[in-house]
């Protein structure tokens, strides 16, 4: 890929990332590291590095209706666009297939290796101490709470949570995505990352259910 073909490809990037856990620079991580695991393969470069950059321009869509999937309407954006600058129909048609399947909560798994780096690559930006950093300020955006209480004023962990927090959160995915990857770069990078997101979470987990231990006994005494 030429420097002129990135840059195209890129500026149409930077007008569709409108989401600050989803922003440029998670884009050029996710760039960066899948450019690092390619190192150890044989992939088609203009397809790896097309797709890393346009992975999640379908996420405004998403937002405005969350009955979207952005890695489907990412996908056929993508396509288009790479038809626009016309890319043959099987590198075009390649792309969308490897921003389709990124996702981690889709069934459907990446078959190429451009998909099954790309969909690592992204995964590894919710490892460790960017995962939570990201989780959390994406929960911001959409309103959701950092845990939720029961009926009693008991803090959950989240593991058995249907409620969205990032406890909830946690449990779903942060926790085990480590075990989803699919390339040996991408795991051992996770797992260097994986002791930094377990005591963030541990850490907090304990320090609220501290505070609305002792606050609920404190409150009580009051009444008395």
């Amino acid at each position: 890929m030429d420097k002129q073909t990135f840059s195209c490809i890129e500026n149409y990037m930077l007008t569709c990332m409108n989401d600050g856990a989803h922003d440029e620079q998670h884009i050029y991580r996710v760039l960066y590291s899948a450019l690092d695991i390619a190192s150890e393969y044989t992939v088609d470069m203009d397809v790896l590095i097309a797709a890393s950059l346009l992975h999640d321009i379908g996420r405004e869509a998403q937002f405005r209706d969350s009955k979207i999937d952005h890695a489907i309407v990412g996908s056929e954006m993508a396509y288009e666009y790479m038809k626009s600058l016309k890319w043959s129909e099987e590198k075009a048609h390649h792309v969308k297939d490897s921003i389709r399947t990124h996702r981690f909560r889709k069934n459907e798994e990446p078959t190429s290796v451009e998909a099954k780096i790309l969909f690592d690559a992204d995964k590894l930006d919710v490892t460790g101490t960017l995962g939570i950093a990201r989780t959390i300020a994406y929960k911001g955006i959409v309103s959701e709470p950092l845990y939720s209480i029961d009926e009693f004023g008991n803090v959950l962990d989240g593991s058995n949570d249907s409620a969205a927090s990032f406890f909830q959160e946690y449990n779903f995915k942060l926790k085990n995505v480590y075990e989803k990857f699919y390339t040996n770069r991408a795991k051992i990078i996770a797992e260097e990352r994986r002791k930094a997101s377990i005591d963030f979470y541990q850490s907090m987990l304990n320090e609220v259910k501290a505070i609305h231990i002792i606050g609920k006994e404190r409150l009580e005494s009051v009444f008395e």
